[in-house]
């Protein structure tokens, strides 16, 4: 069996991109699109708290008697629904397009967070928590239709520096939303302001999508023709390798679910998740409840580390395509060295969080910030390498890893709701940070061991060898043994070209 390799993760020489253009806009409305998503998702983080405890807030607005248990529920509720159509997305975003997807998804998340007051007015916990569960259910397809549009849309030496801008946008989203929320909930809109903003801003967000967004170049009206052969250059494919991709190429679901390479892709993504949601979910109680911050310098505080995230994000970006257009790096090692700092940081942070007192609330802002900001880094690691690994099944992988890593989403809130049962208790906040750091420890002590930037031989479908090939195999005169260059795999599912003898009669 012959194999055509059409991806290589090793820039190309000859690349010759301009500084900006139109894969930028797609990179520009994509960010902001993360921004408004995000801003949805994190909004009840702070909002949960003035409903909870509307004398923090404006006392005009109805107060929610919910337990902590009922709390840790509604926090979960969102992701029960977003990992069950990660996988079903990236198929979706193959046949369909990552386009309409993207459209559906954040039009209509934007028309259930402005009706999320008047649910909860309705239906209380339950109904919010019904809500939220379609919520994470449309937001389930976002992250797979951004890995397939970048899969087309991003040059191989611009990769890693465009996702991790596009990501950068959940960053910003968390900041302008935990930010404000604060001051939305003091002011005379109250606490469903902070839901009315994200929504009304999400249905704009979609109306330019719809004009000016695209699955890939080629859907693109307005995309020179110079750009779209330096894309599809850079990424060496054309028309009819595309073509042929997307309808003949079946995934690979033994393959993929027996690779080491992905395999510790998928664990370092839950590990990275455990950490982050525990974080995004909690700061804001941690810090009203240990650190005694009231609910405005409460938001402020809670915005710092995702503020830093985001800045950092911005230098890293272009730190990361001048690593890999210089090739100062072998890819792999590059991943594994960013990958590091991005969860072994953290891991030492939250151990160090972990032995402050209650009176050193200054020391554990900052080892928060710190802990959130040295995570910027996996962007340049585990999360680009569905993209290293099978940028045909990008998608698909993407989907896999967020359907798995978005488990944590969902149990992480229901391990503090459980351990933590005194909300001051600092002792009990020690055990949610030990637990944390030792999953990041032990997830990128398996990417260290097993992880590679190298593409695997099922990214691409098997070339069927045609009658016309074989015959000419059969009545080859020269009696001599004819070789062919073939791609095979190591152990690990690495491509390799080797010679074989052809057989002839």
């Amino acid at each position: 069996m012959v194999l055509d390799r059409r991806y290589s993760i090793e820039p190309s020489s000859q690349f010759k991109g301009k500084i900006f253009g139109y894969r930028h806009l797609q990179c520009l409305l994509l960010f902001t699109g993360f921004l408004l998503v995000f801003a949805t998702r994190v909004n009840l983080s702070i909002a949960i708290v003035a409903m909870m405890d509307n004398k923090a807030a404006n006392p005009d607005f109805p107060e929610y008697a919910w337990s902590e248990q009922t709390k840790s529920h509604v926090l979960s509720s969102f992701f029960c629904g977003f990992i069950l159509l990660q996988i079903p997305g990236g198929a979706w975003a193959r046949h369909l397009g990552g386009h309409i997807l993207m459209l559906v998804s954040i039009g209509v998340s934007s028309v259930l967070a402005l009706l999320t007051p008047l649910s909860v007015s309705i239906g209380g916990w339950p109904l919010l928590c019904a809500l939220r569960f379609t919520q994470g259910l449309l937001q389930g397809v976002i992250l797979p239709s951004v890995a397939t549009i970048l899969a087309k849309w991003a040059p191989v030496e611009e990769r890693s520096a465009m996702q991790t801008f596009i990501y950068s946008g959940a960053q910003l989203g968390i900041v302008v939303m935990l930010a404000t929320s604060g001051n939305l909930c003091l002011s005379r809109w109250g606490w469903p302001s902070t839901f009315y903003l994200p929504g009304a801003l999400g249905l704009s967000w979609s109306l330019l999508w719809y004009l000016f967004g695209a699955s890939t170049p080629r859907d693109c009206k307005h995309i020179s023709m110079e750009e779209r052969a330096m894309i599809e250059n850079s990424l060496g494919h054309d028309k009819k390798a595309g073509k042929e991709i997307d309808e003949k190429h079946p995934v690979p679901w033994k393959r993929i679910f027996t690779s080491k390479p992905f395999l510790v892709t998928l664990v370092n993504s839950c590990a990275n998740d455990w950490c982050f949601w525990t974080l995004l979910t909690q700061i804001p109680s941690y810090i009203k409840s240990v650190l005694g911050k009231d609910i405005n310098s409460n938001a402020l505080i809670s915005a710092l580390p995702y503020m830093s995230m985001f800045t950092l994000s911005m230098i890293l970006c272009p730190i990361g395509t001048w690593l890999e257009k210089s090739k100062r790096l072998n890819p792999t090692v590059s991943r594994k060295i960013f990958n590091t700092i991005g969860l072994w940081g953290p891991a030492i942070a939250l151990i160090c969080l972990g032995y402050l007192r209650q009176d050193q609330g200054d020391l554990a802002i900052g080892l928060l910030t710190a802990t959130i900001t040295f995570s910027t880094h996996v962007n340049f690691g585990f999360a680009v390498n569905h993209l290293d690994l099978a940028p045909n099944l990008a998608g698909t992988l993407l989907g896999i890893a967020n359907c798995g890593s978005n488990m944590t989403g969902i149990i992480a809130p229901l391990v503090v709701g459980y351990i933590v049962t005194e909300a001051t208790n600092i002792h009990q906040w020690r055990i949610i940070f030990f637990l944390s750091a030792g999953i990041t420890f032990v997830g990128n002590l398996f990417f260290l061991i097993f992880g590679t930037a190298k593409v695997q031989r099922w990214n691409e479908p098997p070339r069927e060898v045609t009658p016309i090939e074989q015959l000419e195999q059969l009545v080859d005169g020269s009696g001599e043994p004819q070789y062919a260059a073939v791609e095979t795999e190591d152990g690990d599912g690495d491509v390799k070209k080797i010679d074989v003898e052809r057989s002839t009669v």
